[in-house]
């Protein structure tokens, strides 16, 4: 195996004060790093694609279909296929995602 640390070292910014960069990533599998400031937001969306989330640091109020929950550092969540769902950072943070299968739009 072999890891292209170029790749993985380029952030893109996702949203208004938040940026993402792959960490992973293969056809059936992808694990992404996000970036929060404070305020920070991932805009109301949706995808095909399976969702994890867990909170490395930082606070985030999610959104998941019409469940609203504070999240803090330790916590984890799913979002299934093709519910909307959003973000705001009460605090700065970092979130490390999985998506199945890959975002191949992020590539």
């Amino acid at each position: 195996m072999q890891v292209d640390k170029e790749a993985t070292a380029k952030w893109t910014v996702s949203g208004p004060g938040a940026e993402r960069r792959i960490l992973a990533e293969s056809p059936e599998l992808m694990m992404v790093e996000f970036r929060f400031e404070k305020g920070g937001e991932g805009l109301p969306h949706n995808h095909p694609h399976v969702q994890t989330t867990y909170v490395m640091s930082g606070r985030f109020e999610f959104t998941v279909g019409d469940d609203t929950q504070i999240l803090e550092p330790g916590d984890a969540m799913l979002i299934p296929s093709n519910v909307v769902h959003s973000c705001v950072a009460l605090e700065a943070g970092r979130l490390i995602d999985a998506f199945t299968p890959r975002r191949d739009d992020f590539l």
